[in-house]
């Protein structure tokens, strides 16, 4: 998706604005990375570039869209030539979650979170090989510990998260010969916007199971730059991502289900 002259390598991340995406956006370039940070919210994107500047690095192009649009490759295609560069590392954080009864949440609200949480992660997953290759960078693919087991409570989330984690595992080995490192980063519970957004009233897991954006941060880049294939930080969150398979599953089922269901308003229990 880019042209055959020297290309200036960057970074991009979705989902930037804030939480995992924007302490992703600091951690890369406290490693001296140039980025290119989307997200719909331009306000938040230009303090974070301003906050980089500030520290000294290069400040990022910002790209202020909705991923959703039809055309959003081509529209990133263009700022990215505009600005002489072609991606040397992706990092496909933006998604976000519905927690309630699926069969009770809006349709199309849950539509439109698989088409943000798959499709797009799909499209930016393939979109730039060559040039990452090019660069002999990578995909960092921001999963959840919710991609190794079934949600009763936020079936559909769940489910997207499964297809990142399924997606990243067989693209880090059909890209490995072309030097092209590819990682799920698969955290617990994390202290975000995301909570307030799924309609969560308050933490999962509470302190057991969470981490900071920035330790998970932290974590991704790490494990990326060592090209691990699967990085879920955290002992507690490790354990639950071994632990579904030892577990009866109709019992497991149910569990989940009274996590979950305990998150949400009353308007979407069971």
């Amino acid at each position: 998706m880019t042209g055959t002259k020297a290309l200036k390598p960057v970074t991009l991340i979705t989902g930037a604005s804030a939480g995992i995406g924007a302490a992703l956006a600091r951690e890369f370039a406290r490693h001296g990375h140039e980025l290119v940070v989307v997200a719909r919210r331009k306000d938040l994107l230009e303090d974070l570039a301003d906050s980089i500047a500030a520290s000294g690095r290069p400040r990022p192009l910002v790209v202020a869209t909705d991923l959703a649009r039809a055309d959003v490759g081509k529209h990133i295609d263009e700022r990215l030539a505009a600005h002489g560069a072609e991606p040397q590392y992706v990092v496909n954080n933006a998604g976000f979650g519905l927690v309630g009864e699926a069969a009770l949440l809006d349709r199309t609200e849950q539509l439109a979170m698989i088409d943000l949480n798959v499709r797009v992660v799909a499209e930016f997953s393939l979109a730039y090989v060559d040039s990452l290759s090019r660069h002999r960078g990578g995909i960092l693919n921001v999963g959840s510990v919710a991609s190794f087991l079934p949600g009763p409570g936020m079936a559909v989330y769940n489910a997207t998260k499964a297809f990142v984690l399924s997606l990243s595992e067989a693209l880090h080995h059909e890209l490995a010969a072309r030097g092209v490192r590819v990682t799920a980063l698969c955290p617990g519970p994390v202290p975000t916007g995301f909570q307030k957004r799924a309609g969560i009233n308050r933490l999962l897991g509470g302190r057991v199971l969470a981490l900071s954006a920035e330790r998970i941060a932290e974590v991704g880049y790490a494990g990326l730059m060592r090209g691990r294939r699967v990085l879920v930080p955290g002992i507690a969150n490790r354990m639950v991502s071994i632990l579904p398979p030892f577990i009866p599953r109709k019992f497991f089922l149910h569990q989940v289900a009274r996590s979950h269901f305990s998150l949400a308003p009353p308007s979407k229990r069971t």
